[in-house]
């Protein structure tokens, strides 16, 4: 069952690919489709994270614990549309320009939100395997718990970042928020732990 679901993650996730291809020589964008390019892969992205946030709620609500192991594989997908939406925005907005790159970040909150997100994910994806996780120990599972943050950061990012489209960000604000709301007690640990580190201080 498991090689099942993975196939399709492989299907929707990868041919995803294929279709924004498909998409730009079909000429299926509109006037500017370097801005349609851009927000393909960071709906793409922003997707895989709430399919990835939706793995342990469904594998509890469902009692098949099994299916907590194409979280990783979700994981890693959305790391790489969300590196395609920021590739894309470096490439064909700034020229590859890294001092433009600063300028922006500067000038332009959501940016900066975006950035914070990829690079956290970027950390998650780089030790999402099991010697990482075993390397690691504790501090492993304090590492990936970032995905909460993100989780906060990825849809305000896609919000400040609209100009006059709105319902769809504030959509997205709202699947977030319950999927953040499912693990409160969760996150208040979290929060509760890093209080006590503090004291320690």
């Amino acid at each position: 069952m498991i090689a099942l679901f993975k196939t399709v993650i492989h299907l929707l996730a990868g041919g995803s690919f294929i279709y924004l291809y498909l998409l730009i020589d079909s000429g299926a964008f509109g006037a500017d489709p370097v801005k349609d390019i851009i927000h393909f892969a960071g709906k793409s992205a922003i997707n895989l994270l709430i399919a990835t946030l939706l793995v342990t709620p469904l594998a509890k609500l469902t009692t098949y614990s099994p299916l907590n192991r194409v979280r990783r594989l979700l994981g890693i997908y959305c790391f790489i549309w969300a590196t395609s939406h920021f590739a894309s925005y470096a490439v064909f907005e700034l020229g590859l320009d890294l001092s433009l790159l600063s300028e922006e970040l500067l000038k332009r909150p959501y940016l900066v939100l975006g950035f914070s997100s990829w690079l956290l994910l970027l950390a998650m994806a780089v030790t999402s395997t099991r010697t990482m996780q075993i390397r690691l120990k504790s501090r492993w599972k304090q590492l990936h718990q970032w995905v909460y943050l993100v989780a906060i950061l990825i849809p305000v990012h896609y919000l400040w970042s609209t100009k006059s489209e709105w319902i769809e960000p504030l959509i997205y604000i709202v699947i977030f928020t319950i999927l953040l709301l499912l693990r409160h007690k969760q996150i208040l640990n979290i929060f509760q732990t890093l209080k006590l580190r503090e004291s320690f201080r």
